[in-house]
Parts: C-alpha cells; sequence; structure tokens
C-alpha cells in the first residue's frame, strides 16, 4: 500500500486548519509519537505509523481534546502488529455489513408510501421519507474514536493512487482501501441530514410530475391519446415518443405534441394547473387552458381549482439549486474533494472528470453520428426532427404498436406479484442456470413503484433486494414491463455482488455506469423475453446502430449536467430565474454545437434538458453514457465467450453449456465488486472503459443495415 502522498497530507492539514487543530504542540506530538512507535513496534512499521497518525491527525478537532488526549488515542488504537490488525479488520468487516444492513432497511421502510403506489401520501410520510437514520454514524464514530482507529491503521488513498498503484493490489489492498474511504470525511449530521432532505423533496417534486395525456390538445380540440394515460416526467413522456414511431406518420403528431410539453417543461412555460390534473385540456403549442368536459379520474375535481394559463414559477430550477445548497454544505468537510464534481468524478465515478468529458465527446463528435443520422432520416422518410435523437426503430419493438405491447405484457403480467413469479424464468431465458436463476428469484421482491421505478438493493446477506416498477390498475404496461427488466438487472448485480463476494467491503460494483451498464444487458433483451425477437446478424448490427444512437442522444444531456453544476458552483448566490436562464443557454449551448449540424435547428432545450435525473440526482446524468458504452463492452465479452463455447471441441469437462454464457459472464464479472473501473473492466473484457468498442461495431453495423 502507498505511503500518504504529499497532495493528501496538504488537504488533510487544510482541513485540520481549518478546524484550529494546526498547532506546533500537536506537530511536536505528532512527531514524538512517530518516534515512539516506531521504537516499540520497529524501523519498519515506521511508515505505517507516520502515515496512520498523519491521517488521524487529519481530521482532529479542538473538541476531540488536546494533545494529550490525541497521544492517549494513538497509543491505544495503532494495531501495532498483523494479529491486531488483521482482528481490526474482520470485526469492522461484519460490523459495516450489519449496520449498512439494517439502516437501508430501516430507510427503505421509512420511504414505503412514498416510493410505492399504496395510496395517499400524507405529510408525515414526507416527514418519514426525508429521514437518514445513518446520517449520525460517521459523526458518532469521530465523537467515540472508532474512526480515528480505522485511519490511524488502514490508508486513505486518491484516485491517482488507485489508478496508478491499484493493478498491483491484492483483494484485501482493496478492501483497507474501501474501509479507510469510510472516515476519508468528517461530515456533521445536520449535514448529511440535509442532503437527504433535499434530495427527498426533489424526488417528491419528480415523483408526481404526471402530465395526462388524454387532455392534451391540438388548435381543433384532437385528442390524440387514449383515456387514462399519464406520462411521468421525463421517464414516459420520451418513452411515448418512442413508441410512436411504430405508427408511422399517425404517430408524427403525438411526437410532435409530446416534444411541445417537454419543451414547455424545460423551458418553465407550463401552466402550473396543468401538472399531475385530469381536469383541464391543454394544447400544449398555444399554450392555452380550459376545464375539461371528458372525465378521466374516478375522484372529483378539486373546488378551489383556478383554470388559467400562469406558468409554474420555477420550481423545477428551484429543486435543482436546493439540492446544489446541500450538496455544497459538505464541501469544507470534504478535503480531498472539496465539490460535488469532484466527489462525483474523483470518488464516485473514479474516472477523472475530464477523460469522462472526452469519452463523451468522442462520440458525440464521431464521423459516424451524420451517417447513423442520414440512415435515420432514410428509414423515417422525412427530415429530421430533433425528437428523432430518441429514435426507436434500430429496435425490434418498431414492428409493434404501443398497444400490442401493452396487451402482451398485461396478459402476462396483470399484477407486480406475477412478475415476481416469472423471475426465476427470465433468467434462464437470459441465460441463467436454473438453480442460479431459482437462487436469485428467492432474493428479489417486486414492489408497485409510485414513480417511475427502481432497484432498492439490500446491504446485508440475508436480506433481499427490492425491484420497483409502475404497475397500473389493469396490469404492467410494456413501459412499465422495459422498466421491470432493466431494474432485474440491477437487482441481480446487487445480490451476486453483496452475497457471493469475497469481501462486503467490495459489495456493489465501481460506479453507478457500471450497474447501469449491467441493467442495459438485461434491458436489450426485453423484447426476446416476451417471444418476439430472436437475435441474428442483422439484429446485431441493429442493436450496435441502437447502442450508439442512444449513447449519442444521452451524452449532450450528460454535458449539460456537468455544466450546470459547473455554473452553480461559479454562482453560489444564483437564485432558481438566474439558474434558468443560465441552464437554458448551456442547453442551447450543447444542442447547438453538437446536434444541430446534423437536425438543421439551432436552440433547442428540451432534448438535452428534459431528464429528470438533473433535478433530484446529483450529476447523475453522465452514469448513462457510461452505462451505454461499458455495457456494450460487456455484451461484446458476452457474445464472444458465447461463440468460443460454441465451437466444435471447444466444451471442456465443468465447462458451461453455450446457451448459460450469459449468466455465468454476469456473474464472474459482478463479482468482481467495487475495485477502479478499469481494473474492473479490464478483468471483464481484456481492455479498459472506453469508446473504442461501441464506435468499431457502430462503423460495422454500417455496411450491414442500409
Amino acid at each position: 500500500m502507498p505511503l500518504i502522498t504529499a497532495a493528501l497530507v496538504a488537504a488533510l492539514t487544510l482541513g485540520q486548519a481549518a478546524e484550529g487543530g494546526s498547532s506546533d504542540a500537536m506537530k511536536q506530538t505528532i512527531t514524538a509519537l512517530e518516534n515512539e512507535l516506531a521504537q516499540k513496534y520497529g524501523e519498519a512499521e515506521r511508515p505505517r505509523i507516520e502515515q496512520g497518525i498523519r491521517q488521524a491527525a487529519g481530521f482532529w478537532r479542538k473538541e476531540d481534546g488536546d494533545e494529550k488526549a490525541f497521544a492517549e488515542v494513538v497509543r491505544t488504537y495503532f494495531a501495532g502488529d498483523s494479529v491486531a490488525r488483521n482482528a481490526f479488520f474482520s470485526r469492522m468487516e461484519k460490523c459495516l455489513e450489519s449496520l449498512d444492513g439494517h439502516m437501508n432497511e430501516i430507510a427503505r421502510d421509512f420511504r414505503w408510501q412514498t416510493d410505492l403506489d399504496l395510496g395517499d401520501v400524507y405529510p408525515f410520510d414526507e416527514v418519514l421519507a426525508g429521514y437518514d437514520p445513518s446520517a449520525h454514524f460517521v459523526d458518532d464514530s469521530f465523537q467515540n474514536k472508532l474512526a480515528f482507529a480505522v485511519l490511524l491503521n488502514f490508508p486513505v488513498t486518491t484516485l491517482k493512487e488507485r489508478l496508478e498503484q491499484g493493478p498491483a493490489w491484492t483483494r484485501r489492498q482493496w478492501a483497507e482501501a474501501r474501509l479507510a474511504e469510510r472516515f476519508d470525511k468528517r461530515v456533521p449530521a445536520e449535514v448529511n441530514l440535509a442532503i437527504t432532505e433535499a434530495r427527498a423533496e426533489a424526488d417528491r417534486y419528480i415523483s408526481d410530475y404526471n402530465i395526462w395525456a388524454r387532455h392534451l390538445v391540438d388548435a381543433k380540440g384532437t385528442r390524440l391519446f387514449p383515456p387514462k394515460m399519464k406520462l411521468l416526467s421525463h421517464w414516459n413522456l420520451r418513452d411515448q415518443i418512442r413508441a410512436d414511431y411504430s405508427e408511422g406518420k399517425d404517430g408524427l403528431p403525438k411526437q410532435r405534441q409530446i416534444a411541445a410539453v417537454m419543451d414547455r417543461i424545460v423551458t418553465q412555460t407550463i401552466p402550473l394547473v396543468v401538472v399531475d390534473n385530469p381536469y383541464v385540456d391543454w394544447d400544449p403549442v398555444a399554450n392555452t387552458v380550459k376545464t375539461s368536459l371528458e372525465r378521466d379520474s374516478d375522484k372529483p375535481a378539486p373546488t378551489d381549482m383556478k383554470v388559467a394559463n400562469t406558468p409554474e414559477p420555477d420550481t423545477r430550477y428551484l429543486m435543482l439549486l436546493k439540492t446544489y445548497q446541500a450538496a455544497r454544505k459538505e464541501d469544507r468537510y470534504s478535503p480531498t474533494a472539496p465539490t460535488l464534481m469532484a466527489r462525483r468524478f474523483d470518488e464516485d465515478r473514479q474516472i477523472p472528470e475530464e477523460r469522462v468529458k472526452a469519452m463523451l465527446v468522442e462520440v458525440l463528435t464521431s464521423p459516424l453520428a451524420p451517417r447513423v443520422a442520414a440512415l435515420v432520416e432514410s428509414r423515417l422518410g422525412r427530415p429530421l426532427e430533433p425528437f428523432d435523437v430518441w429514435y426507436a426503430g434500430f429496435r425490434p419493438r418498431g414492428q409493434y404498436t404501443e398497444e400490442q405491447l401493452d396487451a402482451i405484457v398485461k396478459k402476462k403480467y396483470p399484477t407486480a406479484e406475477a412478475f415476481q413469479d416469472d423471475i426465476p424464468n427470465i433468467l434462464v431465458k437470459l441465460g441463467f442456470s436454473k438453480d442460479r436463476a431459482d437462487y436469485l428469484g428467492s432474493r428479489i421482491l417486486v414492489d408497485p413503484a409510485r414513480g417511475s421505478g427502481h432497484a432498492a438493493g439490500a446491504s446485508r446477506r440475508g436480506d433481499k433486494a427490492h425491484l420497483r416498477t409502475r404497475v397500473e390498475k389493469d396490469g404492467m404496461n410494456f413501459k412499465g414491463y422495459n422498466i421491470a427488466v432493466h431494474e432485474l438487472g440491477h437487482n441481480v448485480e446487487q445480490t451476486f455482488s453483496l452475497n457471493d463476494i469475497d469481501s462486503t467491503l467490495l459489495r456493489g460494483v465501481p460506479n453507478t455506469a457500471f450497474t447501469e451498464a449491467l441493467a442495459f444487458v438485461f434491458q436489450a433483451h426485453d423484447l426476446e423475453l416476451l417471444g418476439l425477437a430472436a437475435p441474428d446478424a442483422q439484429s446485431q448490427a441493429l442493436r450496435a446502430l441502437n447502442d450508439y444512437w442512444a449513447t449519442f442522444e444521452i451524452a449532450g444531456p450528460a454535458l449539460v449536467d456537468m455544466a450546470v453544476w459547473r455554473w452553480m458552483y461559479d454562482h453560489p448566490n444564483a437564485n432558481a430565474a438566474d439558474l434558468k436562464t443560465a441552464t437554458l443557454q448551456i442547453c442551447k449551448d450543447v444542442w447547438n454545437t453538437y446536434y444541430a449540424p446534423i437536425f438543421k435547428k439551432k436552440d433547442v432545450v428540451y432534448t438535452v434538458g428534459i431528464y429528470s435525473h438533473m433535478i433530484n440526482a446529483f450529476l447523475y446524468l453522465p452514469d448513462y453514457p457510461l452505462g451505454h458504452l461499458i455495457a456494450f463492452q460487456i455484451e461484446q465479452q458476452i457474445q464472444k465467450a458465447s461463440a468460443a463455447a460454441a465451437k466444435p471441441g471447444a466444451a471442456k469437462p465443468g465447462a458451461p453449456a453455450p446457451g448459460d454464457i450469459l449468466g455465468r459472464e454476469f456473474e464472474r464479472m459482478a463479482k468482481a465488486g467495487n475495485v477502479a473501473p478499469d481494473i474492473w473492466m479490464t478483468n471483464a473484457t481484456g481492455s479498459p472503459v472506453g469508446a473504442q468498442a461501441l464506435l468499431a461495431a457502430t462503423e460495422k453495423a454500417l455496411a450491414v443495415v442500409k
């Protein structure tokens, strides 16, 4: 393990100085302690002694005591031999799994009513959802000196060290690094709670942002959508545009109408009264509102409803601003990553921000982009419109109407329980052996989501992962099913990387882009699982084109998300109106730079600004294009392994059958755990994370698909 770097020492010292703990007396105490312990345990231990003492000193505050108190902590908790150190490691591994697991279960129960479609949400439910039962743990650990014990004995590492030296580390060294990371910040409980509350408030805003599609009308008052269709922004709005490609020219008016809705949301010119309201009709192009004469809800209209086109008062950007204000409270307590951007890229993604940006720009500026766009235009038989960034015609589902897909899914999955019962069968179809499919199925529960859906993984062995997806009263529709298959990929990864890993300190994957990637692997097979498509050379080429176009689409919103957070840090006193103005300009800049040359239209904002993640997910969007790139690398590895297994004479005693390859490869990859991204990917596929695999496959696909 490396010694603590000069940069990290400086950062920790600055943090200590900010708390008033860096005195001459403390410096003398540190030197004396280093000499004392080196004499006691041997000079060979001096590097580890110096590292541990300086790490602990970097987080010592006045309220922890004077120099004598610090010296007592060091003498008490420094593990001078391998027996004590190994015992401490084992205790922490076991106890943190228990703590994380039970805190996760409590938080899940507290959010039960707000997360699931179980009826009305009362004000007290919102208070429960905003509570984080683990918010005080790190604070308590510094007060009772447990955190100092960890810092004295296990190394805090930088991203640079993990990238440069991590490939040579053992699994134990990686686990030690993850253990130390748990205490590399000393964030007060009230700050953690403020972040949790801001996230919960933004989540509530997003989860109730429905548009009743039946009540969208055109200039003639015509309704284009069926009764009771309720579309959550952004997920269902975007997916409705995708679904309408199956209707050809008949779907075009619907797509244009949804695009107008999106634009109103992003620009905040949407009338406040139309949000989640089935009692008014709205023409989003003219932006006119009137009382609806069509009954589309089982509940009576509010008696105090005022029908007017008064716009939403920049609430979208106020929610975003509140997440920034909450996140910024953590900055002064995070000496090695003093902004949310640094925490997201250096700590969460473990990939430098500039490298992520370079990968996104590589996709956006590839000469393949105009070639794929020309193919899309040719297949549509009309000039491209901005919403064609969501073109779905490369997927086999383009052969089916939304109504056909909904009917198939509703018959198969009338309830959340029906989907849960079918999980083992789904996994067998995907390529898992029956025993592993049954194993996974017994560890995943399905719940009806209030919002679009998500995967709530377990954090301790013995608990179960929860799959949340939207289930309407008449059954699961195709949108809900598509999300459910995606979330199932998350749950399977979560189950393997918790229950089957060598150390629970390494549970999970390097970053959320990896779990998104593994979920995309499942989602890409959604129609096959329904018996509606079978892979062949043509379909594989179409999938490569679909993956490239999807990555091309989401790379722009990811760049917007990154730029908006940088703007907020550069303008800490901005209000919601300022943020809206800046965000819209950033959207225009990104669109005009990367998309306008292809779509022949400037200053479009809704395609790169509509994603709800930008409002409630604290700089999450870059994980999606990264996820697409990683997913494609994973898919290629699975195809390569399957092809190798299918060759005559390739089978060896005990080797998986060709049909089981996806399951075996998925499990092998997921069990690598939370190591550096390039180490994980090189172990999984033989190459580091990058765009080249997708770009090369897209080039080949263009020669196949005309």
